[in-house]
């Protein structure tokens, strides 16, 4: 996998891959951001969960389930000091689906964290806590 990155202006960085997709990041203004994009750590983070998610749509599908919506709120905590690493991961996850049990999202959860989602076992494996809770509601 390649990444490039150059700097915009200010503190704005725009990241492109391999296919040409472009992926800004900024800062606060404190360090001479503007706050037009993600800082590089909500990007992390928004990574994390965006790849736990997709494990649970693709475990959900396959286990021939339906899912009308699907929505995480998620907190973190971060070190005090530098580096300011995440400490803990806390999801809610919100799914709405005719036929599935919460059952059926937990043990998709479950699986994503321990199997499949390469983000979330970065984070694991630096100390980080993550942590989830579910609800299923009828749709």
């Amino acid at each position: 996998m390649k990444v490039h990155l150059k700097l915009d202006h200010n503190m704005r960085l725009i990241a492109t891959n391999a296919l040409g997709q472009e992926t800004p990041f900024d800062a606060n203004p404190d360090i001479g951001g503007e706050n037009s994009a993600p800082t590089p750590m909500q990007v992390f983070l928004q990574s994390m969960v965006a790849c736990t998610m997709m494990d649970t749509i693709s475990i959900l599908r396959k286990r021939r389930k339906q899912i009308d919506e699907l929505q995480v709120e998620v907190s973190s905590t971060r070190a005090e000091s530098h580096p300011k690493v995440f400490t803990q991961v806390t999801m809610n996850f919100h799914l709405i689906s005719p036929d599935a049990q919460l059952e059926d999202l937990n043990r998709a959860l479950e699986l994503s964290h321990q199997n499949y989602c390469s983000a979330s076992a970065m984070f694991q494996r630096s100390g980080c806590k993550v942590v989830w809770t579910a609800v299923v509601e009828k749709g």
